[in-house]
């Protein structure tokens, strides 16, 4: 029998609360709900969930403090961020902060089922290296970690500074475990301005999901990595070097790397 999936939505907003639920149980996802963090975290305390889904702006602990509380606590549940507030600032400091995605509101039912999809098998991931850490197996390997040079937003993109100046930026192989096989790929154009935090790279998927990649940074496209137009299957294959999507003349570098994470110091 297939585990059953327990999803703890938390938002002050029951219209909100009852349009995810109605979507997450078309999947046959069981959802929980509370209208703050205060009442999302007693029904942590006597529950397990896959996920939580938690909005920004909330009376009382809002969704950035609820982060910080479930990482000083090791509660270690993945966290969709959602907010109407959506600012590129907002969902960089999700992702740097803890959350696994940041999902616009409004959003799509698309956006909705492609980002808890990712997020759940981000979940699974994490459980099953949990297993393998506690039998001691050092055999298994769950997904290839970035290269220790480079970094990254979230656990989504990564980015490699390179001698001269520009940026190599690309999608990380835990990324790509958490979604089906690729049959298409959107890619900008040279000359594109990328901002950090914003779209930069769409994939479908044999799901008939459409995934979105955040930017680990903003800047100019430079180069666009043509060979996965020809052969896509070079980002699965060889996501840190062959599988390169662009290179970048970052607009402001100083200040954003500062939100990406060391690939030296990877850990889900």
């Amino acid at each position: 029998m297939k585990e059953a999936i327990h999803i703890l939505v938390i938002d002050d907003e029951q219209v909100i609360l009852d349009s995810i639920v109605k979507l997450c149980s078309l999947e046959d996802w069981q959802v929980d709900t509370a209208i703050d963090a205060e009442s999302g975290l007693e029904k942590l305390s006597n529950k397990t969930y896959q996920l939580i889904i938690s909005d920004i702006m909330m009376p009382g602990m809002d969704g950035f403090e609820l982060l910080e509380h479930l990482q000083e606590k090791e509660i270690f549940v993945p966290v969709i961020i959602t907010t109407g507030f959506s600012t590129v600032e907002n969902a960089v400091k999700a992702l740097y902060t803890g959350a696994v995605d940041f999902l616009p509101k409004p959003f799509t039912v698309e956006e909705l089922l492609s980002s808890v999809s990712r997020a759940l098998q981000y979940s699974h991931i994490r459980h099953q290296q949990e297993q393998a850490e506690l039998s001691n197996d050092t055999e298994t390997l769950l997904y290839i970690p970035c290269p220790a040079k480079y970094r990254r937003l979230g656990y989504g993109g990564w980015a490699f500074l390179e001698d001269d100046g520009s940026v190599k930026i690309g999608v990380t192989d835990l990324f790509l475990r958490t979604i089906n096989s690729i049959i298409n790929i959107e890619l900008f154009s040279v000359d594109h301005e990328i901002v950090q935090g914003n779209s930069c790279f769409q994939i479908e998927t044999d799901d008939e999901l459409t995934h979105s990649l955040l930017a680990p940074l903003s800047g100019r496209i430079l180069r666009v990595n043509e060979k996965i137009h020809d052969d896509m299957t070079l980002i699965e294959k060889d996501p840190y070097f062959n599988g390169w999507l662009y290179t970048i003349v970052p607009a402001n570098l100083e200040f954003e790397l500062k939100y990406l994470i060391p690939c030296s110091s990877e850990n889900l």
